[in-house]
């Protein structure tokens, strides 16, 4: 029931971002104000966050609302996979965050592994693009499309950066804790699986 009333209060926000965008009647407004006041309750109410964090995260934007774009990055030498541990958790994740404004999503992907792993890598192909919400386990109130990418390693050095403590490579059988809401065993899975394939269909939502 939780994941229902947050959902519902995503789409509530959807709606009332949107009527906001585009009416004009001053009554409608109200209207929208309000609807987006009880999405910000109802996402309080189901989750840890307060409200003034929700409203400056979740109901702060204008327009018609589309979804964010997380780049993940599967990078492997021999039979190991290259994973980050996160900052804000201590577990550990591939590569990745959002994609940056005017870049490429390969160029993104990139990038996050220069800045999170000290990786030089080559975006090769898409393996997956996924809805978060579908296959990720922390709820977020966006809409986010993961798109995975394979990566070929050119050369490796870590430094001391803002977002991660350290990275290194993995067997599929001796994961780390994994940060869940940003990297699954069943998206690492995914990965290896792909990696063995000389041609990949992307698998999709």
């Amino acid at each position: 029931m939780e994941e229902k009333w947050i959902n519902w209060a995503i789409r509530l926000q959807s709606i009332a971002q949107a009527g906001l965008t585009f009416s004009e009647n001053s009554y409608d407004l109200d209207r929208y104000k309000l609807i987006r006041d009880l999405s910000v309750e109802i996402m309080h109410e189901y989750t840890d966050l307060p409200i003034e964090k929700i409203t400056g995260l979740f109901a702060n934007e204008t327009g018609y609302q589309t979804p964010k774009t997380d780049i993940r990055s599967a990078v492997f030498r021999n039979d190991e996979i290259l994973l980050v541990r996160e900052k804000i958790d201590g577990a550990w994740s591939m590569p990745g965050g959002w994609a940056d404004v005017n870049s490429t999503p390969s160029e993104s992907a990139a990038r996050e592994c220069l800045e999170e792993a000290g990786a030089v890598v080559k975006p090769r192909r898409i393996i997956a693009i996924h809805l978060a919400n579908k296959h990720n386990n922390q709820l977020s109130p966006y809409t986010i499309y993961k798109i995975f990418f394979e990566c070929e390693l050119i050369e490796k050095k870590f430094v001391d950066n803002t977002e991660t403590l350290d990275a290194d490579f993995f067997p599929l059988d001796q994961l780390p804790s994994l940060s869940t809401d940003r990297t699954t065993k069943a998206q690492i899975e995914m990965c290896f699986n792909a990696r063995k394939q000389e041609l990949v269909e992307p698998f999709f939502d």
